[in-house]
């Protein structure tokens, strides 16, 4: 199989049926051979209900112990048999899901990348100026930290390849946050990442609607330094917003 899609999910029941039912076609999954898992972390709303309904396997929570999100990636990756891990967060939406395979297939499945990550952008019917103005700038600020070095792609999309995934270990499942960048800074150390500036997916502003975007930037930067410097992030535990 050439690409697993994973899903780590916890009481995502309001918007994964939308990005399940784009990705869960026979049509899609016939011809560019791609399995979707969902990995939950112990949802009490219909989140499983939803993912048994579209998914080719349902990953769920072992045990009584709280699961962050690098857990939930990492279990589903363990059940993946695809050459191409694709993460992808459950409140996100691929507008052309042709333009994006197309893009895989030419540009990055045969290459010598070792990860490929892209634009992200508010869901373009609830996108605010500032949505616009911040995104765009973080974009660009992430693309040129691949480009100087550093390594940087957001949780909402990593595309990585399994023997790289499994070289590093997966992600670090002792941070809480920032886990999406030492996992990129960390295979940057040994290939290369390609930004698609040309693929933009779309994401829920509801982070940016409770917590605003000054507190959001503080919470990147933070989290971002003590990833760097010290191995471990600032938060204990990454705020679910639902």
């Amino acid at each position: 199989m050439k690409y697993s899609i994973i899903i780590p999910t916890l009481n995502e029941e309001k918007l994964l049926g939308n990005l399940l039912k784009d990705i869960c076609t026979n049509g899609f999954q016939q011809k560019y051979d791609y399995e979707v898992i969902v990995s939950d972390g112990g949802s009490q709303d219909k989140t499983i209900e939803i993912a048994n309904n579209f998914s080719d396997k349902v990953v769920t929570k072992d045990g009584e112990i709280k699961q962050n999100i690098a857990v939930g990636r990492n279990r589903g990756a363990s059940q993946a048999k695809g050459e191409i891990l694709i993460f992808l967060n459950a409140d996100i939406a691929i507008p052309d899901l042709q333009k994006f395979f197309d893009y895989i297939e030419n540009k990055f499945y045969s290459s010598k990348y070792a990860a490929m990550t892209c634009r992200v952008m508010i869901f373009p019917n609830e996108a605010r100026l500032v949505d616009k103005l911040f995104l765009t700038f973080y974009n660009f600020y992430f693309r040129m930290l691949n480009v100087l070095g550093v390594g940087m792609g957001r949780g909402e999309c990593h595309i990585v390849k399994r023997e790289i995934f499994d070289k590093l270990n997966g992600y670090n499942e002792k941070l809480a946050a920032g886990e999406d960048f030492e996992l990129f800074k960390n295979i940057k150390r040994i290939g290369k990442i390609h930004f698609a500036n040309k693929i933009t997916i779309y994401e829920s502003p509801r982070r940016y609607r409770k917590l605003g975007h000054w507190k959001i930037f503080y919470l990147w930067l933070a989290n971002g330094i003590y990833v760097f410097f010290k191995k471990k992030a600032l938060s204990r535990e990454w705020e679910q917003i639902r």
